[in-house]
């Protein structure tokens, strides 16, 4: 009987232990202003997903407070040309300061929306997600100068972000293949 439970606890810690994300704990700014960051932010690189393969150039996002809610409409352009819309909705998680929200475009299923590093007047952003399975890097113009970007690359890598795996997103309304930031 003891060798039994020993083997079952041994099984849970096992089991428990696959369960935990191999990273620190995710920081995020101490507080946003979510009125402030209401509005347009443009998309320029991210690490690629499924659910944005679609995706090739002129991506943004346009944020609007409803309440306790925040809506989001997501833009961007496909290689034929044609536009994909997603829309949505975001809740701050309570105690974040603003800085954490779960972010649905498929409810009931949500997902986690971190700003991470952000600028004082709110004019570029990263954003990620504890797993580092997804990151952005938005601005409120279609630009942003090398050196911000290359800030915010070290600073995506400093929190375990795969920095090599970020794409540049093009706008300019005509149909692009995505950039890595390595140049290939």
């Amino acid at each position: 009987m003891k060798t039994c439970l020993s083997c079952a606890v041994l099984l849970a810690t096992t089991v428990l232990s696959a369960c935990t994300t191999p990273h620190p704990p995710l920081p995020t700014v101490r507080a946003v202003d979510l009125d402030r960051y209401t509005g347009t932010w443009y998309e320029i690189a991210r690490l690629p997903n499924r659910f944005q393969s679609m995706c090739v150039s002129d991506t943004r996002a346009v944020y609007r407070a409803e309440g306790e809610t925040v809506s989001v409409v997501n833009r961007c352009r496909t290689a034929d040309g044609s536009t994909e819309q997603a829309d949505g909705i975001a809740r701050e998680v309570e105690g974040s300061g603003g800085a954490k929200l779960r972010v649905s475009f498929f409810r009931p299923f949500y997902g986690d929306y971190w700003i991470l590093e952000l600028d004082p007047d709110y004019r570029w952003v990263l954003v990620g997600e504890p797993g580092r399975n997804y990151a952005w890097i938005l601005a409120r113009q279609t630009t942003l100068d090398e050196a911000t970007l290359e800030h915010l690359l070290a600073r995506a890598a400093a929190l375990g972000f795969d920095r090599n795996g970020f794409v540049r997103t093009p706008h300019d309304s005509a149909p692009h293949a995505e950039v890595n930031l390595r140049g290939e």
